[in-house]
């Protein structure tokens, strides 16, 4: 009788040793997700100011520059293309933070060109208004770098955590699966040819 209530404390304890196992991990497991939803979620905020800036740099462009429509579409078209652009945070595939890095990219790209338009317009260099959205674009393009950077580390440690052994089981019996990260474009590894 003895010998069976060890045998039974033991199994009890050995059950109970891992069940605590697989709750910590899993409770672990979903922390570090939530803190790269956290982070996907400041990137698209940090997306968002930008698109918001938009609409009073182009007005305020538009004022000086208003025979560069076709430049200035293009600005208007891409951003709407963006904001269109949307990734469920629980779908950060490869594919899917690929087509929205492209979608950003495409703004980025109309910008620098309505930027190079300004360059043509002395008055409009000068125009405060002007000066202070490039400002807050520049800056904002630094927040899109840094928050891009923070999501990149933040899905870093949750696949490290998902693919370890013995957290691995964990993951796969419950569903964790690895996040994708943002990556440099395509052509950034080629240094631009400056020619004088």
């Amino acid at each position: 009788m003895k010998k069976s209530s060890a045998i039974v404390m033991t199994v009890i304890a050995v059950v109970a040793i891992i069940a605590f196992w697989l709750m910590r991990g899993y409770n672990q497991m979903v922390t570090a997700e939530e803190e790269v939803l956290k982070e996907w979620a400041q990137v698209e905020n940090q997306y968002q100011r930008r698109a918001d800036l938009i609409p009073n740099l182009v007005a305020t462009v538009k004022g000086y520059a208003a025979h560069e429509s076709e430049t200035l579409e293009a600005v208007v078209n891409a951003r709407a293309n963006a904001t269109r652009m949307t990734i469920a945070a629980d779908d950060l595939t490869e594919e899917n933070i690929r087509a929205y890095q492209e979608a950003q990219g495409e703004v980025g790209a109309a910008l620098g060109r309505l930027l190079m338009v300004a360059e043509n317009y002395p008055d409009l260099k000068a125009n405060q208004n002007f000066l202070e959205l490039q400002s807050q674009l520049e800056g904002t393009e630094n927040r899109i770098t840094v928050a891009r950077n923070a999501f990149n580390t933040r899905a870093q440690t949750f696949n490290t955590m998902i693919r370890r052994f013995p957290k691995n089981i964990i993951a796969g019996m419950f569903g964790f699966e690895k996040k994708a990260y943002f990556e440099a474009e395509t052509g950034a590894e080629k240094a631009p040819t400056v020619e004088f």
